[in-house]
């Protein structure tokens, strides 16, 4: 089956982003959580939430998504949010095609730099590498952020 990108969320969308970042295994309960309320949010406020998403889905099955949006008293600036694909379906250029897909949103919204933040611990390691593989860079890191020893790492990519 054909993959479909798309930007509207449907309300089975909560569930399955809470499906996926679940299966990654990299997040906490509460993060969790988070990833979730964002999509309610978006259903219930539209656009006016301040969050855009991608979903990736094969037929009826979301595979992957990113959550993204405008950062406030910027011109042009994008943080990512949550970018995740379902374990069982990566290593097959899903999360490729869904920043690709981002970029070029934030591109038509005239946006000129996207950023994205992730933990410094080791389990980390191909969130970064994925980042870097797509031209971001660490620009920024917040020593004991997250927790003692675990640091936030700012990436910055430039698309404008």
């Amino acid at each position: 089956m054909p993959l479909l990108l798309r930007d509207a969320p449907r309300p089975e969308d909560e569930a399955e982003v809470r499906r996926i970042v679940t299966a990654t295994g990299f997040f906490h309960d509460f993060e969790i959580e988070v990833a979730a309320e964002l999509v309610r949010e978006r259903l219930e406020k539209g656009l006016a939430s301040g969050y855009r998403f991608l979903f990736a889905d094969q037929g009826e099955t979301v595979l992957g998504y990113a959550c993204y949006g405008e950062i406030a008293c910027t011109i042009g600036s994008f943080d990512l949010y949550w970018i995740a694909v379902d374990p069982a379906a990566q290593g097959q250029g899903l999360g490729h095609a869904l920043m690709a897909g981002v970029e070029a949103e934030v591109r038509a919204l005239s946006g000129r730099a996207i950023y994205a933040e992730t933990s410094s611990k080791p389990q980390y390691h191909p969130t970064r590498a994925f980042y870097e593989k797509f031209g971001f860079t660490a620009v920024a890191t917040l020593p004991d952020f997250y927790a003692p020893g675990d640091h936030k790492i700012i990436y910055s990519r430039l698309v404008g």
